[in-house]
């Protein structure tokens, strides 16, 4: 803490500047004008206090010391921060750009002023660490005679990948996909996290010895019993990907689909790979059903295609401006935060429920809608494809958590319906099948505290086994998963960090 008034003398925070919507909605580049890298970057990270107990390492699950690295900042000592910071986190580019940023809303500051920047002072360390050459690959001085499969390429599997490879042994990533990088590869829009990004990590990490194997999918190329034989040691991590749908009247119509179906389709245009769906919001209206990050991706990207209008439906209200009693800090308060999306245009509906979907007449007459007598709509085509979507508003009733409110149902046009409400759980039909393992009762797979299945040398990090969660777990899910396959390959105790155990569960996960 070079200065000990720094936060008295700097009270307010600044932001990085974005592209004018009109330019950045025209292409898929980062929204951002400007790097993290400004003449007031050393000045907001002075802002740091150097708490005696610093609450922002509380708030990230990688343990991250944060006001050393701060401090490092302030002084312009880039090759010392980003050895401070890379000694608890893989990939601080993935987390200083996606991540919503747990320490900050944990940072002490925070309780009277805007909480240190520190998600741009993270982005900026690894930012110039590349610029000015400090990211080096680091293979292992010695290699081992174990071997590891790791299924799955997301922040998860990368970093259990790294850390393992690094520890001596031989470790092969499978990717179904046809590029690495998992979810944030296809799932995250370009214009949110550039590819390139993931690109030099994963050279990097060939430099080092890990071994990528795309295109292969586990249980139908491989099976997954066969991969247990042919390896010492398996990790899954999946990812969590079956979505949660919506059982409502009209549900069978065309025009109805998953964010996961419509968003990597529209990277997969931007990089010249032939979609698979082949979705897109192009002179459509569109409905976004779910108004979490997904939804905002979701919102982003088709105003980047040309939709005609976008509307996104939110069965919540409208989050607070200011943290609510009832989430005080440190924990993680759910605010309103306007995201670069929801800038560029569209509609957000809050307090808003889905009644059912709207076709042809031959499709609504088969609707029954509770409270209500009929079910207006629009004039389908004849391909019985979807032409609106009914909705009504709700408010906190006496039993249930929402009420519709009689007189407000209204039909909005939807030619095109996202569904984004949230992930049940990972797809183990082929594991199960070849390889038993236990489920908990949530449907992701059981493991115990250091992350073993109850399969012998099978593990599991990562939203796998923790359900849908943020990127900054993930990670932290595989470095500890490492460890532990590190101790049971080697049958001593690993000298990889362990930041968590797997049912160590976050202060209060965001949405």
């Amino acid at each position: 803490m070079g200065d000990p008034r720094g936060f008295l003398k700097v009270r307010t925070r600044r932001e990085l500047a974005e592209r004018p919507i009109e330019e950045r909605i025209k292409d898929w580049f980062d929204v951002h004008a400007e790097s993290g890298l400004q003449p007031w970057t050393r000045e907001q990270a002075a802002r740091c206090m150097d708490c005696g107990t610093p609450f922002c390492m509380t708030g990230c699950p990688l343990g991250n010391v944060i006001p050393e690295w701060n401090d490092l900042v302030r002084q312009g000592k880039w090759e010392d921060a980003y050895n401070r910071l890379s000694q608890t986190s893989n990939f601080p580019e993935f987390t200083g750009r996606i991540c919503p940023a747990l320490c900050e809303q944990a940072c002490v500051l925070g309780i009277h002023q805007p909480p240190t920047m520190i998600k741009n002072d993270e982005v900026t360390i690894i930012d110039q660490a590349w610029e000015l050459g400090y990211v080096k690959p680091l293979p292992p001085q010695r290699l081992t005679d174990q071997t590891v499969a790791v299924v799955g390429s997301g922040p998860a599997g990368l970093a259990v990948a790294q850390q393992l490879t690094r520890a001596g042994h031989t470790v092969v990533v499978y990717e179904k996909d046809d590029a690495l990088g998992g979810l944030m590869r296809y799932g995250i829009p370009n214009f949110k996290l550039e590819k390139g990004l993931i690109d030099r990590r994963i050279e990097q990490m060939e430099a080092e010895g890990t071994r990528f194997r795309t295109n292969v999918e586990i249980g139908k190329d491989i099976s997954w019993d066969e991969l247990r034989d042919r390896y010492d040691a398996v990790v899954v991590a999946i990812g969590s990907r079956v979505p949660r749908d919506m059982k409502i009247p009209g549900r069978e119509l065309d025009g109805i689909h998953f964010a996961l179906d419509f968003l990597p389709d529209a990277t997969r245009r931007v990089f010249g790979v032939k979609p698979v769906n082949d979705i897109t919001a192009k002179d459509k209206h569109v409905v976004v059903i779910g108004g979490g990050d997904t939804g905002s991706d979701c919102l982003g990207t088709s105003i980047r295609q040309g939709a005609k209008s976008v509307t996104v439906l939110q069965i919540m209200p409208k989050e607070p401006t200011s943290r609510p009693d009832n989430q005080p800090w440190p924990t993680f308060a759910r605010l309103y935060q306007k995201t670069t999306s929801m800038a560029e245009g569209g509609e957000y509906l809050y307090n808003t429920d889905s009644v059912n979907f709207v076709g042809s007449e031959e499709e609504q007459s088969k609707v029954t809608i509770e409270d209500s007598a009929t079910a207006e709509g629009f004039v389908a085509d004849e391909r019985g494809h979807v032409t609106g979507l009914k909705i009504v508003n709700v408010a906190p009733g006496e039993n249930g958590p929402f009420t519709r409110q009689p007189g407000t149902e209204r039909v909005i046009p939807a030619d095109l319906v996202l569904i984004s409400v949230g992930f049940l759980h990972p797809d183990t039909t082929t594991l199960v099948d070849q390889l038993p393992v236990e489920l908990d009762k949530r449907g992701n797979i059981a493991r115990n505290d250091n992350f073993a299945t109850s399969q012998d040398g099978v593990f599991v990090c990562g939203d796998a086994g923790r359900g849908q969660s943020l990127v900054v777990w993930a990670i932290a899910e595989g470095r500890s998963c490492a460890s532990a396959v590190d101790e049971y390959l080697t049958k001593e105790k690993s000298e990889l960090p362990a930041p968590i155990k797997a049912s160590q569960r976050p202060m209060m996960l965001p949405r």
